[in-house]
């Protein structure tokens, strides 16, 4: 008797343990485009920022549990961001463009936010870009296309999750319906049982009173660029950012505490930036996105048993090279660039509106100074300043000039070749505008963090997620 008491204290001992190292919290966060190097140029940055040889940490990749993970598709040694995101959501690999479905493009896949819903938890799918962009989407689509915005529109409302933030959607009325009978999804947010919000200080507004909560940028914002809420190197006052959307997650998730939640946040420009090649950009992109990481570890500080807390990437973008054959970095001198290529497009459109089109070297040259620093605290070669001069004459003077394109952005030639510039100065290379098949960092803190260890798979991440807060996985 005495030793069936014993193996039975044994068993509930052994199964008080396993709920106890189970994680009630899990915050997922994606970093899209953010390699290796787009993390270790970051840190060397911030290194010689403080006038040092070396790196100066950003919070998460101080997280005890480190490695990396491979990338590729289905069908691609290089994925794209929807077979990525797919790999990250579902742990199945798909063809690339393809969202939530296998490589069939029929064969519907559920993702961890699904597997912690039917296990009881608050879900919440938030993003720096627009709410059914790729990555956000593979976490509640099922379409072939990841270009198919509307339907991906209505899949949202089918998962039925708690919390959705982003800038907005791309196509709420269903451009390619001629018909003209698609319903809108602005109209759907309220029949769906949601309350909209436009921007974090409505949010605080509205949060208490609503059951299901969709956050979104201010309509002046959306009405700017509603692809996505601005970089943060061009962010100003009142714009939301992914720190406030972190923050609203957080506080509406927590609304019945006894339940537990799952947050994906995605840093969705840090993918755009090295689609430009742009360095400055995207390495502020990885510390704007370390600021929300920030938010989550103050809630995991407090709930240091029940809660995990992965960041990971879908790809590596741009091919980034740390050093380009002088053995030395300069990467100190990007903190002259104060906007984004596309930033200082807009810069120099204004000045095309201002003066009718006819804008002097001397004006954009106060534009480049101003922007990036030329001449003043980064000293040009007479090479580089007859390059800008070239590109200005083409242009601004000339019927040749032509805008520069990348995947998110078309830019003025003189943005290009300034950024182009800087990079160059500060010992930066690029190898493409696309996507790479270089590994991505994983870090991870918390319960069931160390089941994130040695080299692993994409498709790993979000199995070994399920095992740690306990989810039941679909066979």
């Amino acid at each position: 008797m005495r030793k069936i008491s014993f193996i039975l204290l044994f068993i509930l001992l052994s199964t008080y343990v396993a709920l106890a190292q189970q994680a009630k919290y899990v915050f997922y966060y994606i970093g899209d485009g953010m390699g290796v190097n787009q993390v270790q140029g970051t840190e060397l940055y911030r290194g010689e920022l403080e006038g040092k040889i070396g790196i100066s940490p950003i919070v998460f990749t101080q997280f005890p549990y480190a490695t990396t993970a491979t990338t590729f598709s289905a069908t691609n040694g290089v994925t794209d961001s929807a077979a990525a995101g797919t790999a990250l959501s579902t742990g199945n690999k798909t063809k690339n463009g393809a969202l939530g479905v296998e490589k069939d493009l029929t064969t519907d896949v559920s993702s961890v936010a699904v597997w912690a819903q039917e296990s009881g938890k608050r879900v919440g799918i938030a993003t720096s870009v627009s709410i059914d962009h790729a990555t956000p989407a593979a976490f509640y689509a099922h379409n072939p296309s990841r270009k198919n915005y509307y339907q991906i529109g209505l899949d949202l409302f089918k998962a039925g999750f708690d919390f959705y933030a982003g800038s907005d959607f791309l196509d709420p009325t269903n451009k390619k319906d001629t018909s003209g009978t698609a319903e809108n999804l602005y109209q759907m947010i309220e029949k769906r049982g949601y309350t909209l919000a436009r921007g974090y200080k409505d949010y605080l507004k509205k949060a208490k009173k609503a059951e299901k909560m969709i956050l979104f940028q201010s309509e002046e914002a959306s009405a700017n660029d509603k692809t996505a809420i601005p970089y943060a190197i061009d962010r100003s006052k009142n714009d939301l950012t992914l720190s406030d959307i972190t923050r609203s997650a957080i506080n509406f998730l927590t609304k019945d505490s006894s339940k537990g939640f799952f947050l994906m946040v995605e840093g969705g420009k840090i993918d755009w930036a090295c689609h430009s090649n742009d360095a400055a950009t995207a390495f502020y992109e990885i510390i704007d996105m370390d600021e929300a990481v920030k938010v989550a570890y103050e809630f995991y500080a407090q709930h240091p048993d029940e809660t995990l807390i992965v960041i990971t990437a879908d790809h590596e973008t741009g091919g980034l090279v740390l050093g380009t054959g002088a053995y030395a970095l300069n990467l100190q001198v990007l903190k002259n660039q104060k906007v984004s290529e596309n930033g200082f497009t807009r810069i120099l459109n204004d000045l095309r509106k201002k003066n009718n089109n006819k804008v002097s070297w001397e004006k954009v040259q106060k534009a480049l100074k101003d922007n990036f620093g030329f001449w003043e605290n980064v000293k040009l070669t007479q090479e580089q300043e007859s390059r800008l001069e070239s590109v200005y004459k083409e242009s601004f003077e000339g019927l040749n000039g032509k805008m520069e394109l990348s995947e998110y952005a078309q830019n003025e030639p003189l943005a290009a070749e300034a950024k182009r510039i800087i990079d160059e100065i500060a010992m930066v290379g690029w190898t493409s505008g696309g996507h790479s098949a270089g590994y991505v960092p994983v870090f991870a803190i918390g319960a069931g963090a160390e089941l994130l260890q040695g080299r692993i798979d994409n498709t790993d991440i979000p199995k070994k997620i399920a095992k740690a807060a306990g989810y039941k996985i679909p066979e």
